[in-house]
Parts: structure tokens; C-alpha cells; sequence
């Protein structure tokens, strides 16, 4: 059985709201001006992930997966169709459209590929840095419509301020935007449909307004408030550091390691792990190799891998699923 650690580098998308950080600040590797996302565990056709170094150097991520077999993924990620998330840092400069997300089920129908159900962690961010989630009471879709259509959407959606370390737990139907300022490591199910409900009548590339996808966001949208209540677990004292449960759902479960010193990991037959770093450096010792980290890399360990050791003084988002 495959138990070498891979480290993977990203596809990135150079969105009109991005910002810099993940080239100047965290050392990614990306010729565009705006480096909006880095897909850092990705099999999605529209940005997969790279094997970056060692024995499948260079493979794309799915590439990687046909040619070890699903034993990788655990018992768990072998009953997904398909590669069941999608990790990403996301540099948002200015803020995000205001959108949703279809459940599986309207997805599935209406678009060919699954909904999304997703979680955001906030690595960084600006003093007074804000996001929306939800709606802060109950709407009809008339009002919701009318509310899109005259720009004044945003002032019956909850406004939540943030801080580095807090937890946003996202389910399809709930509506949402980034705001600017913020840094957000995002855990998402395999999918990239998005339906934009109001975006500040701002211009793409081409010069013509971004396209709004109305209609379907008002099929799908939840018009009643969402629980703003923090999931994050308290945490945990574990030997080499702490760590604390995030969020967990159908798609994914996941944890928050702290790391000072050695922190040991036992990654089962259940499930593959995805290590992404947030902070500090340092490296993960498996079984049959050892990988170093830095601030915003990406590990993929097999399932079935065993116990493995993350030496350093860092913080860790552990996926699994």
C-alpha cells in the first residue's frame, strides 16, 4: 500500500477581487496580477492540484490518484463517485459577490455536478474586516428579488465581523460573501457552482457587467437566518500541542492542530488526510519518507498510512473525510 506523503502545488485564479498575499507574502508561485485562489487539493477540471516532487512529480492530482488506486482514499473517500473536496486559500482584496450554493440535489439536476456545502477558516485579516452570511430575518422571494433588483440586498444580510482563528460553517443555500481584507482557507465539497446574486455592478475583464444568476439563486436560497453560532470546539490538550474539532458534515470533517514541538497523527484505513499549514513551518515524518512546510503549503497523506509526526511550531487544518 501507497503510504508516502505527497506535497501538492496549486492551481490558481486570478479573479478581479484577489489581492497578492498568496504570491508576496506566502511565496506561491503564479506569474498573474491578482492571485484571487490557490486550489491546493484539487481534482476539479476547471484547477486541479500537481504532485510537487518525488515519485509522481508533476502528475495532476487526479492523474495521481488513477495511477495508485482508491485504496489512498480510505474506506470513506472510496464511496464518493468522485474526489470528494476541494481546499483553497482565497485573497480577497476587495469583497466577493454576494452568492449561493445548490444543495446536491438541484445541482445535480439542474448543473451535471454536485452542490456545495463548505467551510471557511479565517487565516488572516484586516482590522475591521467583515463577511455576510445569511440573512439577518425572514424574506419572501418577492422581497429578495426586489431587494437584488434595487441594490439593497446587503441590508437584510447578517454582517458578522471577523478575526484570525474564527470558524464559518456554510451550507448550500445559505447566502454569502467574503469581504475585503480577509485571508480564508476554505474546505469545500468537489464543486464550482456558484450563482452570483449581486456583485456591486462591477466589470469583468471584457468591460461588461459580471453576469447575476437570479433566478436560480432565488430556487435555492435559504430567506431565513442561519445559525451564526461558532461549531469550533474548545481545545484539546494532546501531547507536542493542542488541537480542536472545526466543523463537521456528510463531506468533511475538520480539525485544528497547534503544534510546539511533535504532535503524532494516526491516519486509519477511514480516510485519506489533507494537512494544510496556516502558519509556522516544520515537517511531517510518515512511515516511508518526510516532508518539510512552510506557511500555506499542502500535504496529502494516504489512508492507511499510520501514525505520522508533525515536528515544528505551526498550525494545522487536518481534513479528512
Amino acid at each position: 500500500m501507497n503510504k508516502t506523503i505527497e506535497k501538492l502545488s496549486p492551481a490558481f485564479k486570478d479573479y478581479l477581487w484577489g489581492g497578492t498575499k498568496l504570491r508576496d507574502v506566502y511565496g506561491k508561485k503564479c506569474d498573474y496580477e491578482k492571485v484571487a485562489e490557490s486550489w491546493e487539493l484539487s481534482t476539479h477540471p476547471a484547477g486541479q492540484s500537481v504532485i510537487d516532487g518525488g515519485e509522481y512529480d508533476g502528475l495532476k492530482f487526479g492523474e495521481y490518484l488513477e495511477k495508485v488506486g482508491a485504496k489512498v482514499l480510505g474506506v470513506n473517500g472510496a464511496k464518493f463517485k468522485e474526489f470528494p473536496v476541494l481546499i483553497k486559500f482565497i485573497d480577497a482584496k476587495q469583497p466577493l459577490s454576494v452568492q449561493v450554493h445548490p444543495s446536491d440535489e438541484y445541482a445535480l439536476r439542474v448543473e451535471g455536478e454536485y452542490g456545495k456545502t463548505e467551510m471557511w477558516y479565517v487565516v488572516d485579516c484586516e482590522p475591521g474586516a467583515s463577511l455576510y452570511f445569511g440573512v439577518n430575518r425572514a424574506l419572501t422571494k418577492e422581497e429578495f428579488k426586489k431587494r437584488i433588483e434595487d441594490n439593497t440586498l446587503t441590508d437584510v444580510l447578517y454582517k458578522a465581523d471577523v478575526k484570525k482563528g474564527d470558524v464559518f460553517f456554510i451550507q448550500s443555500g445559505t447566502i454569502h460573501a467574503i469581504g475585503a481584507g480577509i485571508l480564508i482557507c476554505e474546505i469545500q465539497q468537489n464543486s464550482n457552482t456558484t450563482y452570483r446574486v449581486y456583485d456591486y455592478g462591477r466589470r469583468g475583464a471584457d468591460g461588461k457587467l459580471r453576469e447575476l444568476h437570479i433566478d436560480k439563486a432565488i430556487d435555492v436560497s435559504k430567506l431565513t437566518p442561519s445559525d451564526t453560532s461558532d461549531k469550533q470546539g474548545k481545545p484539546e490538550e494532546i501531547p507536542g500541542g493542542t488541537k480542536c474539532a472545526l466543523a463537521s458534515c456528510p463531506y468533511f470533517t475538520t480539525e485544528k492542530y497547534v503544534v510546539d514541538g511533535e504532535v503524532e497523527i494516526d491516519v486509519t484505513g477511514d480516510s485519506f488526510a489533507s494537512l494544510v499549514v496556516t502558519e509556522g513551518s516544520g515537517k511531517v515524518v510518515g512511515s516511508e519518507n518526510e516532508v518539510e512546510f512552510k506557511p500555506a503549503d499542502s500535504l496529502f497523506v494516504p489512508a492507511g498510512s499510520g501514525k505520522i509526526k508533525i515536528n515544528g511550531h505551526c498550525t494545522v487544518v487536518k481534513t479528512t473525510v
